[in-house]
């Protein structure tokens, strides 16, 4: 990731990937950045439910169909300079957390929870599942295709739920359910917010904003059955918010979480071994290494599971 004044004239925008590599993938830092004091970050933009009637109309959006080990998905693209007014690869922290990227991490979460079901590992049918940082939210379209009961997409900002995540999920379901299968879809809603205040809208949340469980609301039906993330763990100063997010969210004592993520995000200092570490070190959650991806593309990629103690 390398500061970009040229293309947009903004010295507080970053490339999310560096384009200049051999993998065009991973983040990487110009040399001249992590010397630079760190900007506070504006206030994020403000916690809504987006409606599926809201979805844009104004974004010319387009689909190609991806190949995950014999499951056809569409992906969306959109173009994120019609959304934001921003060259492609660039990201703007606290602004665009870069939701409109198809993310590896996300494929790898689609191959892992598709493994886990047919070794008999998972179960979607009749779940609550959320989905975080959710940009094109395919693990959250395969959730949705194989029995949840309700699966809700969260991202940081509302422009790509509109403009991306919304038709992104209406193409799928479209393609993949017949009309017989109607009565079998999941409930679907869409969320923007930050990890600070995502517990605010969201509705299936266990505990206040003290992270105390409330035991007049709890009972086993609250909660979210499977929460799931891919690429939301490069940021090493939001590291402890999702994981307070995630414990708030997550149903006691069966909720599992499923993580994709580098292992490592050179230049930014976040990754799964950091986020597994903040894990370990608060012992409510278990944690599992279910695959790691070591194909050359990019750095060593993983995904993880995680589970009440």
């Amino acid at each position: 990731m390398e500061a970009d004044t040229s293309a947009t004239g903004r010295p507080d925008t970053f490339r999310l990937f560096d384009e200049k590599s051999q993998s065009g993938l991973g983040f990487g830092f110009g040399s001249g950045f992590l010397d630079c004091p760190e900007k506070p970050l504006p206030p994020p933009p403000p916690s809504v439910e987006v409606l599926p009637s809201q979805v844009s109309s104004n974004v010319e959006f387009n689909v190609e169909p991806i190949d995950l080990d014999g499951l056809t998905l569409l992906k969306g693209r959109v173009s994120t300079k019609e959304v934001f007014g921003l060259s492609n690869s660039d990201l703007i922290p606290g602004k665009y957390e870069g939701g409109l990227k198809l993310w590896e991490g996300s494929l790898d979460l689609v191959k892992t929870l598709s493994s886990e079901m047919q070794s008999g590992k998972l179960s979607l049918t009749g779940k609550r599942v959320l989905e975080l940082g959710c940009g094109h939210g395919l693990p959250g379209i395969f959730a949705c295709l194989k029995g949840a009961r309700a699966v809700h997409f969260q991202d940081f900002n509302a422009e790509v739920l509109q403009c991306l995540t919304i038709p992104n999920v209406n193409a799928n379901i479209q393609q993949n359910l017949s009309a017989t299968d109607d009565n079998n879809s999941a409930e679907v809603r869409f969320f923007a917010s930050d990890w600070n205040e995502a517990h605010l809208i969201l509705p299936h949340v266990l505990a206040d904003d003290s992270g105390t469980k409330n035991s007049q609301t709890v009972d086993q039906a609250a909660g979210y059955d499977i929460i799931l993330m891919a690429e939301t763990v490069y940021s090493v100063s939001t590291l402890p918010s999702l994981y307070k997010l995630i414990k708030k969210c997550l149903c006691s004592p069966r909720g599992i979480v499923y993580l994709a993520a580098k292992k490592h995000y050179f230049g930014v200092g976040g990754g799964s071994r950091r986020f597994i570490s903040i894990v370990e070190k608060d012992g409510v959650l278990a944690s599992s290494l279910v695959s790691e991806v070591t194909d050359g593309s990019s750095n060593v990629r993983q995904v993880w599971k995680l589970h009440f103690k």
